[in-house]
């Protein structure tokens, strides 16, 4: 896990970014600026960072503007304009600077994209809230709000940030998004290192960054709506229109689901057509575009007809799908106790899992059945917050009684006498 790092070189209320505030906020069109102000961000060793994108119509979200917030000033950058952006991912991937974003998922993308590696040291400040309390996921304006007590632009959500030139508006509204960002990372910082949880920021980001490279990885095709309900003949089909789908999105730049929406790889590999006649005999792929590919995509369904069965594919146990009684009794026991505990250390009962956790809890420590990873409220953080107070609720060693019932945490777990 890559080191912590918490001094702030500069105030991030400097005087100069308040004046800031007031004037015309900066577009960097010019390399050089740019390569400059990446020389401000190695020295600073800290930048808040966001971007405005465009997914709807090509295969990667099309990236059309980056917005910076250094501790003296806040800049946009037109990556229109800039043509290498390679000093920046250098720096988004290296050691030593501090990366501070909000809902981080699309900028990690951009930074596996574009860099080919992992953000070093990322800190997501909607996840490092959900530390701080029980609002999770908290948006930007909200954020802002609670943290700082100030009033953010809202979102030009609808704008289209790929044509050019940029109003003054889009710019002001992309730049506050970033305006804000170091000021609420100090003051995180300041009060999960008084109780000892930066750590489990850390952790958790981490953790959504291996999230977000598995949607790449070989399993992606997993994540497909309607596989548990497929035979295993039938998931190799999944698993071979899925890429296929993949790359001809990728050839013709075009957003995978307008090549062909989930829901059709899995009738294709319900039918598992074997000829043209077969195939196109199914709604909504009988399309003059679907007749051009036939062939190809018609080569991938018969490759996977013709795996022998210890090729086929299987998939992991689905807690999600578990109808046991005793099982789900047991985790709504387990869910009091979680949330009172919550409540109890002010932390987010949606950042540590979700009702599925609990019952692979059940499973893997009631019913001894260790089937697949150990359990996710047993590992890191989680552990250290729920992890080893629900296991021993589980063996007996505590009890549980009504202390204060108008306490947001009425619940008190008592451990009992040998």
């Amino acid at each position: 896990m890559p080191a912590y790092r918490t001094r702030l070189p500069h105030p991030c209320f400097h005087p100069l970014r308040d004046h800031l505030k007031t004037a015309v906020s900066v577009l960097i069109t010019r390399q050089s600026d740019f390569d400059d102000l990446c020389e401000e961000i190695r020295a600073a060793g800290i930048v808040g960072f966001d971007t405005e994108f465009l997914s709807e119509f090509t295969y990667r979200p099309d990236l059309c503007l980056l917005q910076f917030a250094t501790p003296n000033r806040c800049v946009a950058v037109d990556p229109l304009e800039v043509g290498d952006l390679s000093a920046w991912w250098e720096l988004m991937t290296d050691d030593t600077t501090r990366i501070v974003v909000h809902g981080s998922r699309e900028e990690i993308k951009f930074c596996l994209t574009n860099a080919g590696r992992r953000p070093r040291l990322l800190w997501d400040v909607q996840i490092a809230e959900g530390f701080r309390g029980r609002s999770f996921p908290l948006g930007y304006e909200a954020l802002v709000k609670r943290v700082v007590g100030k009033t953010a632009h809202g979102r030009e959500t609808r704008a289209d940030w790929r044509k050019r030139p940029l109003t003054q508006a889009q710019i002001d509204y992309a730049i506050d998004d970033v305006d804000h960002l170091l000021e609420i990372y100090r003051l995180q910082t300041n009060w999960l290192e008084k109780r000892g949880r930066v750590p489990w920021v850390v952790g958790e980001c981490e953790r959504l960054i291996t999230d977000v490279e598995a949607e790449r990885g070989p399993d992606a095709w997993m994540r497909l709506s309607g596989l548990t309900r497929l035979p295993p003949r039938e998931l190799a089909v999944a698993r071979a229109v899925y890429w296929w789908r993949d790359a001809e999105a990728a050839a013709r730049n075009k957003p995978v689901r307008r090549v062909l929406r989930d829901d059709l790889i899995i009738e294709i590999a319900r039918r598992k057509p074997r000829n043209q006649t077969e195939l196109l005999s199914t709604r909504d792929l009988n399309r003059t575009d679907f007749r051009r590919v036939a062939d190809d995509l018609l080569e991938a369904v018969v490759a996977s007809l013709r795996l022998t069965n210890e090729e086929l594919p299987t998939l992991p146990p689905n807690p999600d799908d578990d109808k046991s009684h005793d099982e789900q009794v047991v985790g709504q026991l387990l869910g009091l106790a979680l949330a009172n505990r919550c409540a109890e250390m002010n932390v987010a009962m949606g950042l540590i899992g979700k009702s599925a956790d609990l019952r692979h809890l059940v499973r893997w420590h009631v019913y001894n059945d260790h089937t697949g990873e150990q359990p996710r409220l047993t590992q890191g953080w989680r552990a250290e917050v729920c992890g080893n107070l629900l296991e021993d609720v589980l063996d007996g060693k505590i009890s549980l009684r009504v202390a204060d019932p108008q306490s947001d945490h009425p619940f008190v777990f008592e451990r009992r006498q040998a």
